[in-house]
């Protein structure tokens, strides 16, 4: 490892695609569930390539500029925090069943007003995205931010001995997942491993205290500081309105902000804002500068995205959806202000495994409560009592001759689904 370790670093460039192999690097074959880039192994050399690590022996036909090793994303993983402990810098790991991504977007938002800060790309938060990221950093970087996602027991810890995080943050621990963690219990076990890593090696663990599952979870003698709506927490926030927007203040014992407004819809991220807030509290970041990090930040991404058409407002939520998720959005959205009539598109919740019927009854069950109108799609919703469609094709066939006109909607639903596709028409 170590003798590969110094390749890497001779060539300064590392390769997985095979597709795009950069002359002069480090090239390493990687097994998909439909492909074995070993296959590969002798291609990337002929396209450029200086070395290539495999991990099966059929292919090893060139000692000399190949290496086997035992995994090839074990070497990535290895190499990732080899790279990783050459830099004594702050490093926040954080996970969560739901707002990570911008919840990371947005504490790089504020960092970076201060310092030369690396950040998870998109949502590049599994076993090689997570090592990727790490690869980035360089002697520039002051403070990484790395997003860590999980979908079976085991996954977080194992992302923590890569990252070695110095502070952990859990957004939420709610229902995502399920089918691979088989029950609500399994997920809270995966999530707080990072608050366990964080603890066992003296880090500092930031923490929404108004969320009693996360309070619940803390180790007695961790090293914390708190985010909420309460006055004994170290930055308290207040929402203002949703106009869709999210209006707010926020404030510690020795600053109190002006009330400013965001670009991100959804009360659920209010405390995606604090959380933000904190971090920029913890490392000195002039207030002023926090509060318009938080200000000028907007998606591009489809979560808490608003777009306005020639015919109506849309809300774009729609990246991904998970019980806990899709609650949140349902409720702020029968909270929002703006001023046209609402309407909810909900699509299908995937990897909900033996609950998936129950959940998307609760979900309904919801819908109606709340008294939305709503127009659900996918197979998950068959018994809705809504308008309904079996796939978002079908919605935006009907919408192309249907228009439907001055109305705030909300799209909610899985990836898969792709409700995004009916900006089109909407």
């Amino acid at each position: 490892m170590n003798a590969l370790f110094d390749i890497y670093y001779q060539l300064g460039k590392l390769c997985t695609d095979s597709r795009s192999v950069e002359d002069g690097s480090l090239f390493v074959c990687i097994k998909g569930d439909n492909f074995d880039g070993n296959t590969f192994a002798e291609d990337v050399l002929s396209k450029g390539a200086s070395h290539v690590v495999i991990d099966n022996p059929l292919y090893h036909t060139d000692p000399k500029r190949m290496t086997l090793v035992a995994s090839s994303v074990g070497f990535i993983q290895e190499l990732a925090n080899h790279h990783r402990k050459k830099f004594n810098i702050p490093v926040i790991g954080i996970t969560g069943s739901n707002g990570k991504t911008t919840t990371k977007e947005l504490i790089h938002a504020v960092l970076s007003k201060k310092f030369k800060t690396l950040a998870t790309e998109g949502n590049l938060n599994n076993h090689l995205g997570v090592p990727y990221t790490l690869l980035r950093l360089d002697r520039t970087h002051e403070i990484a931010v790395i997003e860590m996602g999980a979908n079976k027991p085991g996954d977080i810890d194992e992302l923590c001995q890569i990252a070695e995080p110095t502070h952990g943050i859990i957004t939420n621990i709610g229902k995502a997942h399920l089918e691979g963690f088989g029950n609500f219990e399994g997920v809270l076990k995966t999530k707080t491993e990072l608050f366990r890593f964080v603890e066992k090696n003296s880090g500092l663990i930031v923490f929404n205290g108004d969320d009693q599952v996360l309070v619940n979870s803390l180790s007695e003698n961790t090293r914390n500081i708190s985010y909420g709506t309460k006055k004994e927490h170290s930055v308290v926030g207040e929402l203002v309105e949703l106009t869709p927007f999210v209006k707010m203040k926020w404030k510690t014992s020795k600053y109190t902000s002006p009330a400013f407004e965001t670009h991100l819809v959804g009360e659920y991220n209010f405390y995606n804002f604090l959380a933000a807030a904190v971090f920029g509290n913890l490392f000195e970041v002039p207030n002023e500068l926090i509060s318009s990090a938080l200000s000028e930040y907007e998606p591009t991404n489809k979560r808490s995205q608003v777009k306005h058409t020639k015919l109506n407002t849309l809300i774009l939520d729609c990246y991904n959806a998970n019980p806990s998720s899709m609650e949140l959005a349902l409720r702020s959205f029968a909270n929002n202000i703006f001023p046209l009539p609402k309407l909810a598109i909900i699509g299908g919740m995937k990897e909900l495994g033996a609950e998936s019927d129950s959940e998307h009854k609760r979900i309904l069950d919801l819908v109606s409560a709340l008294q939305l109108e709503c127009i659900s799609v996918g197979s998950e919703f068959s018994n809705s009592p809504f308008q309904h469609y079996e796939s978002t094709e079908e919605l935006f066939q009907f919408l192309a001759s249907n228009p439907i006109k001055e109305r705030l909607i909300l799209l909610k639903g899985s990836r898969s689904v792709g409700l995004e596709r009916l900006e089109n028409v909407l």
